[in-house]
């Protein structure tokens, strides 16, 4: 069961690949999405039986050896399939949400020349993240890691015609690369501190290193402190945290397919996975958490603000998606490992929702994405208009949808760690609820509502999506409405400690989702008060007052472009990265490989050859009496050089 859930996206990629080389597209769709609809069902049964029926039942954790990998010296490491309560709900989520992403990209793609292709990597990708989470040892998840980055990279430069898609498949590649140094020198230090790469031996020996020290760049660190603060610094790269997040709006370039697997299950909550189940070692860190709570703070104000002000559709869901990773990770910064663990539960079916509901906008309005030539549809398109209102009061944090109860335990847990830090988050996170509200808002009312504000032809043709396009967006919706309720006491409630059993570690005295229980009542209302405040704004700017948000812009405007151009983050990256290399790699091939190299080397031999031969061609004139004197002047030179050897050897 296990092999199963993890190798049948594997082998749907393998065998669409073969059916793109004969075009066999429909055997390639039915194939992979056969064997993604196996996957998922086994996954729920492996998630039932680990975590709900747990131990009581005799269905306990289990690592499946499948072979010895690295047998090297004294390390040796095992290709396993570790399957305990943290990777089944990682392997559920990520199993269930691919596999209705690959139902809806049969019709989704529909038009496309490449859909055997297209199949391939979907699966492909799917099989990388299920390596990463059902990893065993620090090498098979970085294999899983880096898997996740090559797919991603095939994802989102799949329309390769196009010079933004692969501009943004470079950029997304390059921009990783970045977040994996950090994670290979984490895992390079593990192994120094540790003596072993494997899970269990490093998990069981993170308490006796909490005193060492390690010697890094002259100076003595804190040995877990360093290696978690590395770990993290790759979890930035994936999960698009601020420094590292520009890559992920950019993504956008991809099919939308493409976009909710990135997006709701897969490569960006890599990083909340890695942290969670880094608990053992980051719970010995408590500055390198308090590090991350800051960032995972100002992720999500900062997204959130410009979301407030972008105008294509995906690209405002994309901002949110970074937002609420933030969340996950100021929940994981305090702790609250169970929290960020449930948020991304959530999260998963709301935003896979959310970005297939958006494709099916763009689908009806023939690839349109700018939110400013809708409008006015929602009357033709009647079913994906009342999934993306399910979408967004999920989103929104409304009462008794998904992200009401997971977005919710997060604020409290982090109020309830009584910390600067904890504080600063928390607050952050209150000014994001409000403006995720609004311009989730904002999306649907500029979407659906109003005058139509595309041209005749477009309006015309605005038809509602095939069933193999909307039967999933129902299933997800089904997710966004009671996966929140339903597993409560499961992830952050009463039944929580059967449920994680050992896959997650936290000191007792830094339990703040326990803690969360007992917080004030101001602080459990507040969220959902600022949720249904920028609701009712959006609804005041965009129904009743229309000339507000022109008039606020215009009054605002060094702030509004300060928020439309994302807070000058790509400029200033061109400006202190792009540039310098672009100088610099310039000056190395004009003057360091052009002048020097090739000058001296074969190009500068090559000059003289030809130089001394133009100059012997000249002395080719035809005429008898030139080639006499020539050979009158060798015989002289002969001779001189005859008779300076006779006076040297005394003779």
């Amino acid at each position: 069961m296990e092999v199963i859930a993890v190798m049948a996206p594997l082998l749907g990629s393998l065998a669409a690949a073969i059916f793109s080389w004969n075009r066999e597209d429909k055997f390639a769709q039915f194939v992979t999405c056969a064997l993604m609809v196996i996957a998922a069902g086994m996954s729920v049964t492996l998630f039932y039986d680990i975590n709900i029926v747990g131990e009581a039942g005799g269905f306990m954790p289990r690592t499946i050896q499948l072979f010895t990998w690295i047998a090297s010296g004294d390390l040796k490491l095992s290709w396993a399939l570790r399957f305990d309560q943290l990777s089944a709900v990682m392997v559920l989520v990520i199993n269930s949400v691919s596999c209705m992403v690959h139902i809806y990209s049969v019709g989704y793609m529909s038009h496309d020349d490449s859909k055997a292709r297209f199949m391939s990597y979907l699966s492909l990708f799917t099989f990388a993240m299920l390596m990463l989470v059902t990893a065993d040892n620090f090498v098979q998840l970085f294999f899983g890691w880096e898997g996740v980055g090559l797919a991603s990279y095939l994802l989102i430069g799949f329309w390769n015609y196009k010079d933004s898609a692969n501009s943004a498949a470079i950029k997304a590649f390059v921009m990783n690369r970045i977040g994996d140094f950090g994670l290979a020198l984490g895992i390079f230090a593990v192994f120094l501190v540790f003596g072993t790469l494997d899970f269990d031996k490093v998990f069981a020996a993170a308490a006796t290193m909490n005193d060492l020290k390690l010697n890094f760049i002259g100076h003595q660190v804190h040995a877990l402190s360093l290696i978690c603060a590395l770990l993290f610094i790759g979890a930035m790269g994936k999960s698009a945290q601020l420094g590292l997040h520009t890559w992920l709006p950019d993504a956008m370039e991809g099919p939308t397919p493409v976009s909710a697997l990135i997006h709701a299950a897969t490569m960006v909550t890599a990083g909340v996975f890695l942290v969670a189940r880094m608990s053992p070692l980051f719970e010995y860190a408590p500055d390198v958490r308090a590090f991350i709570t800051v960032v995972g703070a100002l992720t999500a104000f900062v997204a959130a603000t410009i979301a407030l002000t972008q105008f294509d559709i995906k690209r405002v869901i994309a901002y949110s998606t970074m937002s609420q990773l933030g969340y996950m990770f100021f929940a994981l910064g305090v702790s609250a490992y169970g929290a960020a663990m449930f948020h991304l539960f959530t999260h998963a079916f709301f935003k896979a929702l959310l970005f297939l509901g958006a494709g099916s906008v763009i689908h009806a309005m023939s690839d349109e994405q700018d939110m400013r030539r809708m409008g006015g549809i929602a009357k033709h398109i009647k079913l994906t208009y009342a999934l993306m209102w399910i979408g967004n009061l999920a989103l929104a944090g409304v009462p008794f949808f998904a992200g009401y109860y997971s977005k919710d335990v997060i604020l409290e847990s982090d109020f309830a760690a009584h910390s600067a830090v904890g504080t600063f988050a928390f607050w952050c996170g209150i000014a994001a609820a409000f403006m995720t509200a609004f311009y989730s808002w904002r999306l649907l009312l500029l979407t659906f509502h109003g005058e139509p504000r595309a041209d005749e032809k477009v309006m015309a043709h605005v038809h509602e999506s095939r069933k193999i396009m909307t039967v999933p967006l129902m299933i997800l919706a089904a997710g966004a409405i009671g996966a929140g309720f339903i597993f409560h006491d499961y992830f952050v409630g009463e039944k929580r400690e059967a449920f994680w059993g050992k896959s997650i570690f936290v000191l007792a005295q830094n339990d703040t989702v326990e803690k969360a229980e007992h917080v004030e009542k101001w602080v459990s209302f507040l969220p959902t008060e600022m949720a249904i405040a920028g609701i009712l704004l959006a609804y005041l700017f965009y129904i009743r007052k229309r000339y507000l948000p022109a008039m606020m812009a215009g009054y605002f405007s060094a702030i509004y472009n300060f928020f439309y151009r994302k807070w000058m983050f790509d400029e200033l990256y061109h400006a202190i990265g792009v540039v310098p290399a672009f100088f610099l790699g310039r000056q190395l091939w004009k003057k360091g490989d052009g002048a020097i190299i090739d000058g001296l080397g074969p190009d500068g031999i090559a000059s003289t050859v030809v130089a001394s031969a133009g100059k012997a061609h000249r002395m080719q004139s035809g005429y008898v009496y030139h080639y006499a004197f020539a050979m009158l002047i060798g015989i002289v030179a002969i001779i001189t050089g005859y008779i300076v050897y006779l006076h040297r050897q005394g003779l």
